[in-house]
C-alpha cells in the first residue's frame, strides 16, 4: 500500500469513522469503566486508567507521525518523563544535555536523585565530552534539540552512535520541533518524548505528554508503569490534542515563517546583543539544523542590553506577545527564563549556561507578521 504523507496521517491515522454511528471525528469516550460480556470477556477496554478509545486514537496517530511502532499518551510532559525514569533503578546513571527545560532539571535533581539515580550534564554537541561523560552504569542519554531556552542544536545521529556503543538508550525531547520538523527515531534515537501541551495541541487549552518508541519490551514496561502509577490523560484532553494535531503541518509552517523574519529583525536591532535561532546563518549549529530538521520552528530567544530591568521593561510593554510560561500555541508568548521556566536552577548554573537576566524567550505565534514586528519594536524602545 502506498505510504501517505504527513498531513494525511495527522488527519486520518487512528481515526477511522466511528463504527457505531459513523461519526467522522473520534468521539470523546467520557467514561470511567466499560461493560464486560462475561468473566474475562471484554471488548478491548476494562477501566479507563488502563485504556480508553479516544486515547488509543491519539496514541496511534502520534506513533504514525513519529514513525514509531508504539505510542503512549500521558497526563503531562513531565508525567511522561516521570514514567520513563521509573524504568531505572537506584545506582543507574543518566547523561543529560546541559541546557534543558527547568522542569526536567528539577525532576532529575529534586525527585529522582533522591531515589539513588545519578545525573551528569554535558554539552552533547561535543561528542568527545559526551563519551567522557558516559559511565558503565549509564542507562539513558537525554537530549533536547533545539534546547530550551538557548536553542542549541545537537547532532542526533552522532550522539546515538556514541550512546549505543556504551550500551545505553538515547532519549530525545522533540517538543520544540514536533514530528513535522524532526523525527529523532529515524536518526537513531530510541525514545522520543513530547509535551503535547505545546505544538501537538497547539491551542494552549490542554496539558498532555507522549512517549513514542519502537522497543517492544520497553513499551510494555511503560504501559505497565503508566497504569500502575496513574500518569494517564483524560479522554477530553486526548481529544483536544488529536484535534490540534490535524493542523500541525500548516501551523508549523506559519510559526516558522514568522519566527525567521522576527529573528532577522532582532539580529539587526541595536539593543539586541544576541539572537538564538537555528534558522539564522549566524547560528553556530545552523548546518546541523539544516541537515537533521525539516525546518527551524517557532521558538527563539534573544539577549537584550541592560539585564533584568531592561528585560522586565520590554516584557511589560509587549501587547501581542503575552507574558506567560508555556509555548507552541497559535498565540505569541514571551517569557523570562531566569525568573520563570528556569528559576528552579541554581543561579550559578544558569549563569554558566548563559541563561542570563537579559535573556527573553519567544514562542512566535501565527498572527500577522507586521503586527508582531510592531509589538516588538514598541517593546524594545528605550
Amino acid at each position: 500500500m502506498r505510504e501517505v504523507g504527513f498531513s494525511t496521517r495527522a488527519i486520518h491515522a487512528g481515526q477511522d469513522p466511528d463504527p457505531v454511528t459513523g461519526a467522522v471525528i473520534t468521539p470523546i469516550y467520557q467514561t470511567s469503566t466499560f461493560a464486560q460480556d462475561g468473566l474475562g470477556k471484554h471488548r478491548g477496554y476494562e477501566y479507563a486508567r488502563s485504556g480508553n478509545p479516544t486515547r488509543t486514537a491519539l496514541e496511534q496517530c502520534l506513533a504514525a507521525l513519529e514513525g514509531a511502532k508504539h505510542g503512549l499518551a500521558f497526563g503531562s510532559g513531565l508525567g511522561a518523563e516521570t514514567t520513563l525514569l521509573h524504568t531505572l533503578k537506584s545506582g543507574d546513571h543518566v547523561v543529560a544535555m546541559d541546557d534543558l527545560y527547568g522542569g526536567t532539571f528539577r525532576l532529575f535533581e529534586q525527585v529522582f536523585r533522591q531515589l539513588g539515580i545519578t545525573f551528569s550534564y554535558v554539552d552533547a554537541r561535543d561528542i568527545r565530552a559526551l563519551r567522557e561523560g558516559l559511565q558503565t552504569n549509564t542507562r539513558f542519554v537525554w537530549l533536547e534539540t533545539p534546547t530550551n531556552p538557548l536553542m542549541k542544536v545537537v547532532d542526533i545521529a552522532a550522539v546515538a552512535d556514541a550512546t549505543h556503543q556504551a550500551g545505553a538508550k538515547l532519549v530525545v525531547d522533540n517538543t520544540f520541533m514536533s514530528p513535522y520538523l524532526q523525527q529523532p527515531l529515524s536518526l537513531g534515537a530510541d525514545v522520543v518524548v513530547h509535551s503535547s501541551t505545546k505544538y501537538l495541541g497547539g491551542h494552549s487549552d490542554v496539558v498532555g505528554g507522549a512517549i513514542l518508541l519502537n522497543d517492544d519490551e520497553l513499551a510494555s514496561q511503560l504501559r505497565f508503569l503508566e497504569n500502575a502509577t496513574g500518569t494517564v490523560p483524560g479522554p477530553l484532553d486526548c481529544w483536544l490534542v488529536l484535534r490540534g494535531v490535524k493542523t500541525l503541518a500548516v501551523r508549523m509552517r506559519a510559526h516558522e515563517a514568522n519566527a525567521l523574519h522576527i529573528a532577522e529583525c532582532l539580529e539587526r536591532h541595536p539593543r539586541v546583543l544576541q539572537v538564538n535561532y537555528p534558522g539564522l546563518a549566524s547560528h553556530p549549529d545552523h548546518a546541523i539544523a539544516q541537515r537533521q530538521q525539516n525546518g527551524f520552528g517557532g521558538m527563539l530567544s534573544f539577549v537584550i542590553d541592560g539585564g533584568l530591568e531592561s528585560a522586565r521593561h520590554a516584557l511589560e510593554r509587549m501587547k501581542l506577545f503575552t507574558l506567560a510560561e508555556s509555548l507552541g500555541g497559535v498565540e505569541s508568548l514571551a517569557e523570562h527564563p531566569a525568573t520563570m521556566t528556569h528559576s528552579s536552577m541554581p543561579i550559578a548554573r544558569r549563569e554558566a549556561l548563559g541563561v542570563s537576566d537579559g535573556l527573553i524567550r519567544l514562542s512566535v505565534g501565527i498572527e500577522d507578521l507586521e503586527d508582531l514586528l510592531h509589538d516588538l519594536k514598541h517593546a524594545l524602545e528605550q
